[in-house]
Order: C-alpha cells, then structure tokens, then sequence
C-alpha cells in the first residue's frame, strides 16, 4: 500500500471507516444473492434441493455443473458472512 493511501486511511475517522465497510459489505451480499437467485432460476430449486437431488452426478459431473455447484456453495457462504459481518456492524453502532 502506497504512503498516501495508507495516510488517507489513517485521517479517515471510525464513523466513515464503517461506512465504507458496510457499503462494501452490502455491495457483496448483493452480488452473492444475485448469483442465488440466477442459479435458483436455473435449476428451478433451491441449493439444498441441488443437492441433495444430487444433481451434479444426474447431469454428468459436466464442468458446467460442476462449477455452478461451487460458484453457489461460495454464494451462499457469502450470504451468510456478509449478513453476519453486517450485524457486526451495526451492533457496534448502536
């Protein structure tokens, strides 16, 4: 990290550090359900459904599947950090 960033950072007070922390946080947790939802349309069921349909071996173990499998699984994942990171926050400014 550069000295001016570094020195920007430092002039920054907590108030406007949480702030870009929880507009970070919420432009994640936007793009993670974004990807929940195009995977529920899909495949027209829920992840828990995926799998345990076992839908990756029905279609094949194709990469598509496959790779649609863990973009999910690391959606949902985030979903549940950022909501949790979120609360975090706002615990802190109450």
């Amino acid at each position: 990290m550069s000295v001016a960033v570094h020195e920007h950072i430092k002039a920054l007070s907590d108030d406007e550090l949480q702030e870009m922390l929880r507009r970070d946080y919420l432009r994640r947790l936007m793009r993670y359900r974004k990807t929940d939802e195009l995977m529920r349309q899909n495949y027209g069921m829920t992840y828990d459904e995926f799998i345990n349909r076992n839908i990756v071996a029905k279609k094949g173990f194709s990469w598509e599947v496959e790779s649609d499998s863990q973009d999910w699984e690391m959606a949902l994942d985030g979903i549940r950090s950022m909501e949790r990171k979120l609360s975090e926050i706002n615990d802190k400014a109450e």
